[in-house]
């Protein structure tokens, strides 16, 4: 039974999320996941993950769940053949990049591990005055127009940081902003949560980084330990 993952705006009131379910029963489709990416001004988007009969029936899905008042679906595309759980991949992602042994190793995983938990087509951590990224993963675009992005963000009067930002890029700083971790989506927009995520994922390497820096001067300077 093929599996799709749908991404739909909707009304934020009571009734319109089982309205959509009955428009995917009507297709003999099965609801079976829902996950909240964005709610404000009226309207929610939600990430639905549809099981259907066959593939032949996905025009039809689409025109049945757009026919509820209201309701427009912004992205569908086939499941991960994984079983994606957003919440449960953040959470060994965390356990990961804490037992990283070193910073360059931290630095690589963080990328890895956000172009598979975001689904992104890239991922780099920047050093701002450097001229190549300290850790990349996939087609990144060049270091200067990454770091003309993010010094134009950081003086915005608006960052673009968790909540905003262009639909396909999301970044966060890292180590009191001489560093940042960016990514990139095409064709599917990258929603408040998932930056809130990616923000979340750089605090957590913030403290690891610190943890190992603090952990080297001591190996250096032992005395420094008592």
């Amino acid at each position: 039974m093929p599996t799709y993952v749908v991404r739909v705006w909707m009304p934020d009131r009571p009734g319109a999320l089982g309205a959509v379910a009955s428009r995917i029963g009507a297709v003999r489709g099965d609801l079976v996941g829902i996950d909240i990416l964005e709610r404000g001004a009226g309207r929610a988007i939600d990430e639905l993950v549809v099981d259907l009969p066959q593939h032949a029936l996905v025009s039809l899905l689409v025109s049945e769940i757009g026919q509820v008042d209201g309701v427009d679906v912004e992205d569908i595309s086939p499941a991960p053949e994984t079983p994606v759980d957003a919440r449960l991949d953040a959470l060994e992602t965390a356990t990961v990049l804490v037992g990283q042994p070193t910073v360059p190793e931290l630095l690589d995983s963080l990328a890895h591990h956000a172009v598979r938990d975001f689904s992104a087509d890239w991922a780099a951590v920047l050093e701002l005055d450097r001229t190549v990224p300290v850790a990349a993963v996939g087609a990144v675009p060049p270091a200067p127009w990454l770091a003309a992005f993010v010094a134009g963000s950081h003086a915005s009067a608006r960052p673009v940081m968790a909540e905003a930002g262009p639909d396909d890029v999301a970044w966060a700083d890292l180590d009191a902003a001489a560093h940042v971790v960016l990514l990139g989506r095409r064709g599917r927009p990258l929603r408040a949560r998932e930056r809130r995520q990616l923000a979340a994922l750089a605090r957590i390497v913030d403290h690891r980084w610190s943890d190992l820096v603090a952990r080297g001067a001591r190996r250096l300077h032992p005395s420094a330990a008592t």
